[in-house]
């Protein structure tokens, strides 16, 4: 019974993270016979599975990737502090701009018992707290992103030394029109399903979701969930 409360009160979560994980392994596997084809074809050695998973074509694939949807989550949650769109269920109610009171924050004095401790506090550990999502999502973000800038500096070094060309530094790599064309390629698609969910959100609906608004809302009723 336990571990049954435990699935049902934590299903978004584990859903996700079981298709992260059904996906993650799906890539391994299709870019590891990737990997050696254009190994085989390029007459090369071909590599274990052990080490594929080691390598740099493996991590930059995946740092790619990770470090554009902690971008775009990053963003959202501090964009989305000061601005607004009139109609979206992903939006504040117009005029709530801001950080808000500490009485609408229900901080210090006005936390409730079961609330956490270090809303309670104030201080310093209050500060840090109160911005805590947005600090973890930012450095998951930087982290993801240098490690994709770390192993994509390797392949691109790798592709160079095939073309008998000198190896490029970190900080030269990091200005090189492939590394951003890579970064922005990814940034783009981000930014685009926020912008779309935002404003797709104010006239579409989809009934039980608390991604939309109730199938009836009008249109203009900002911040209300289904």
């Amino acid at each position: 019974m336990r571990l049954r409360r435990f699935v049902y009160e934590n299903g978004i979560t584990l859903c996700f993270l079981a298709l992260f994980i059904g996906s993650l392994v799906g890539q391994a596997i299709a870019g590891f016979h990737a990997f050696n084809q254009d190994q085989v074809q390029h007459n090369s050695s071909t590599i274990s599975f052990g080490t594929y998973l080691s390598s740099s074509a493996f991590g930059q694939a995946v740092m790619e990737n990770w470090q554009s949807e902690y971008l775009q989550f990053t963003l959202f949650i501090f964009l989305t502090i000061w601005l607004v769109q009139r109609g979206s269920p992903e939006s504040k109610e117009l005029g709530k701009e801001g950080v808000e009171s500490d009485q609408q924050q229900r901080l210090g004095g006005y936390a409730p018992r079961k609330g956490p401790s270090w809303a309670r506090r104030g201080g310093p550990l209050t500060t840090v707290y109160s911005n805590s999502l947005l600090l973890v999502m930012g450095a998951i973000w930087v982290g993801s992103w240098f490690a994709q800038s770390v192993t994509g500096r390797v392949e691109f070094n790798a592709e160079r030394f095939d073309h008998h060309q000198d190896a490029l530094s970190w900080t030269s790599y990091l200005t090189n029109a492939h590394f951003w064309e890579q970064t922005l390629q990814n940034w783009q698609s981000e930014f685009l399903a926020i912008a779309s969910m935002a404003i797709l959100a104010v006239y579409l609906r989809q009934r039980g979701s608390p991604e939309s608004k109730p199938v009836g809302a009008p249109h203009d009723a900002t911040g209300v969930e289904g």
